[in-house]
Parts: structure tokens; C-alpha cells; sequence
């Protein structure tokens, strides 16, 4: 039996980065064999097991072979008699088709050495083809290594587009699809995700409503860039470099889902669109099964973003509306994520990344305001029911108007 050290962990040691996680594989053991020395299994589809000290994840050599398909249409071979190479064969790129020995030497059959130098990321074999999850994470891992010069290797990308014309994209189960694109939307260039899986065809069928942006022409006044879809991305860019969670990110990511739905011969204007793209963000949140504080964002995110870029002008009575509507009072942390969406997205276009937002300062100095109005005894005496509700109402109403000016002044 022979444990090595694959994947990532080998990848990021090479590149000298943090190795946050440890993956191993056993070579020439059974499961009984690990089950014997204290290992826990773990594994459903195929055997996974726990080192009983360090809870570090060991799975035994495997070999696949495709059978239907999907991503789950494949069959798996686990013996004994499957060596390391071969383990390594059925990986996705050749950076992380790697193993180190316990010995401390490099195994590098398919070259992702030579694939890490030249900053590539290349496919191991033709049996990429068989994973539709690989171009979700080929995906992935371009929004992680953008920043290091990585590029994809273009037969690689044709690859990814062959598969998506087969229909093997069309396979994709919703879950995997969240996974994969949270994660890619939490790397430091998320927009090279996006970017990668538009290139390959596969945007369009994962992600349609997104798709559907490209193209679409803004007002260049407002928005430099113009195209819409040029717009997400660099919201992404921004919210990448302010270190945005993935809750936000999403919400850029569906904020204007609605401009796709104006009708042509009224662009580049877009009246109603924070409305018009509210079901679109329903049906996408309800299609990839995010989680539901995702979704809530999102709806905020798309329903009001207008509202905040207008935060110096509105009054006192429509900023308490707002709040109310956005559930402010009950929710502020969520509501600090929505302004954070709204200035990413008001600082996503071209030339305008470092401009003032004064408008999140003067909202939020509203809601802060109204945030802490609360009626003592003596107020809530001779009412009840809606009565203290309007009382605190109209304390809150006082409160913002006091708040807006300052922060105007």
C-alpha cells in the first residue's frame, strides 16, 4: 500500500501558495485494508475515507470509464491493481494531475510542471470530454489563476465547445452547477468565469439569463462601456477587488437580468427594468436552487439598486418606504449588503471604478438614524397596537429627515 499526496495540494505547493487542504490517494489497497488501520469511511459513490488522526480525506486509486451521460454516467474501478498513473489520468488538468511520494518525489506523467511555468491550463486526456462538471471548473480555476497569467490552452477550449454542442452541459444537475459557479464567483477574477464559459458556448445553457445580457446597449452617459453584459463583469471586478462575499457577487450577477427584457426599439434606454428582471432572478435562483438569503439579495438587489443611486435626492418619507419595503429595520446586516451591491455596481463602469458614491453615505446615515428610534414608556402611553406602530413611525421619519441633512451638508 503507498499513500501520495494529489491535486491541489501539490499544484499550490508548487506555485507557492498556501495549500489550505490536503487530498491523498491509496494505491494498491483495498477498503478493508484501510478500514483496518482506523479509517472511516466516508465515500457514497466511491470509496472515500478518513485518516482517523488528522480527518484528512484518502481515496483510493480509481479508474472511470463513461457510461451515460452526465456527470454521474460513469462506472468506477477501485482495485488494487489500479496504479497511480492511472488515477492520475482520470483528472481534469494536467496542474492538478500531480502526486508527490511519500518519499518526497514529484509525480508528473501528463506534464503540469511544465503546464504550471507556462501558466496554461490544459486538459490530462480526450476523457475530459466525458465530465460536463470540468468546464464548470476549468471555469473556476480561470477566475483563480487569471491573476497569475494563466491562460486556457485552445485545444482545451475546443474541447469544452464540443461538449457543449454534444449536450453534455444539458446534463448538469443544479446543484453542481451553484457549487462550481459560487466558488468561481468568490475567486479574485470572477469575471474570467464568466468570460470562460461564454467562449465555450456553455453561458448560454447554465446561465441563459446572463447570456442574454451581452449585447444589449446601455446609454453611454451613464455607462461608458455601454454593452450590458461588459457592465456585470466589471461589477465583478470591483466586488473582487473590495473583497465582496459571494452573497453580493450573486446579486451583481442578477441585478440587471432585466435590461435583456426591454424591448428593442427602446434601448439603449431601460424604464422598468429593476421590476421587469424580478421574475428572471426568481426563475434563475429557483432553477440552480441557491440559498434563499442568496435569492432574497438578489430580488433586493434588482428591485432597488435605482433607489440608492438616487440616495441624494430622494426624501425623508421615500427613503422610510424604502426601508420598510427592503425590511431594513429587521434585517440591517442584510441591508449593508444590498448598499455594498449598489456601490459596486455604481462604481462598475469603465473609467468611473474610483468615482464618489456620497449616495450609500447619506442612505445609510438614514437607516442608521431611523435604526435606533425607539418609543420609551411615556410615549407608548394611551396607545395600542397600530397606533404605537404610527407613533414610532413618525419618530423614525424625524429621525431620517435630521440624518438626509447632514449628510447632504
Amino acid at each position: 500500500m503507498e499513500i501520495c499526496l494529489v491535486g491541489g495540494a501539490v499544484r499550490d505547493e508548487l506555485l507557492g501558495r498556501p495549500v489550505k487542504e490536503r487530498d491523498w490517494v491509496v494505491v494498491g489497497a483495498t477498503p478493508e485494508d484501510l478500514e483496518a488501520r482506523g479509517y472511516r469511511a466516508v465515500g457514497r459513490d466511491f470509496p472515500v475515507f478518513l485518516h482517523p488522526e488528522t480527518n484528512e480525506e484518502h481515496a483510493l486509486a480509481r479508474l472511470e470509464r463513461k457510461v451515460a451521460p452526465g456527470y454521474r454516467g460513469f462506472t468506477t474501478d477501485f482495485a488494487p491493481s489500479v496504479t497511480l498513473e492511472q488515477d492520475l489520468a482520470r483528472r481534469d488538468l494536467t496542474i492538478n494531475a500531480m502526486a508527490r511520494r511519500a518519499d518526497g518525489t514529484l509525480v508528473d506523467p501528463y506534464g503540469g510542471r511544465a503546464d504550471l511555468a507556462a501558466r496554461v491550463l490544459r486538459h490530462v486526456s480526450p476523457a475530459f470530454v466525458e465530465d460536463p462538471v470540468r468546464i464548470l471548473r476549468v471555469a473556476r480555476f480561470a477566475a483563480r489563476f487569471a491573476p497569475l497569467g494563466f491562460r486556457i490552452a485552445p485545444e482545451t477550449l475546443a474541447l469544452m465547445r464540443s461538449m457543449v454542442d454534444a449536450g453534455e452541459v444539458d446534463a448538469l444537475v443544479a446543484e453542481r452547477v451553484w457549487r462550481e459557479l459560487e466558488r468561481a464567483l468568490d475567486e479574485p477574477a470572477p469575471r474570467a468565469a464568466l468570460e470562460t464559459l461564454r467562449a465555450c458556448g456553455a453561458l448560454r445553457v447554465v446561465l441563459p439569463e446572463v447570456d442574454a445580457l451581452f449585447g444589449v446597449p446601455q446609454r453611454a452617459e451613464w455607462h461608458p462601456e455601454i454593452d450590458t453584459g461588459e457592465h456585470l463583469l466589471l461589477t465583478l471586478d470591483v466586488a473582487a477587488a473590495r473583497a465582496a462575499p459571494s452573497i453580493v457577487r450573486y446579486a451583481l450577477l442578477a441585478h440587471d437580468l432585466g435590461k435583456a427584457l426591454t424591448p428593442r426599439d427602446e434601448w439603449p434606454r431601460h424604464h422598468g427594468h429593476e421590476t421587469r428582471g424580478l421574475t428572471a432572478i426568481e426563475s434563475l435562483s429557483d432553477r440552480l436552487r441557491v440559498p434563499q438569503e442568496h435569492r432574497e439579495l438578489a430580488l433586493l438587489a434588482g428591485r432597488f439598486h435605482t433607489h440608492v443611486h438616487r440616495g441624494l435626492e430622494l426624501r425623508a418619507s421615500t427613503l422610510l418606504e424604502f426601508f420598510e419595503a427592503a425590511d431594513a429595520f429587521r434585517r440591517p446586516a442584510r441591508f449593508d449588503a444590498l448598499l455594498e451591491t449598489c456601490e459596486c455596481d455604481a462604481r462598475g463602469r469603465l473609467g468611473l471604478e474610483t468615482r464618489p458614491y456620497p449616495q450609500r453615505a447619506r442612505v445609510a446615515a438614514a437607516h442608521t438614524a431611523a435604526l435606533g428610534v425607539t418609543l420609551d414608556a411615556a410615549e407608548r402611553t394611551g396607545l395600542a397596537g397600530p397606533a404605537i406602530g404610527a407613533r414610532l413611525r413618525l419618530k423614525r421619519l424625524a429621525a431620517i429627515e435630521t440624518a438626509a441633512r447632514g449628510a447632504a451638508s
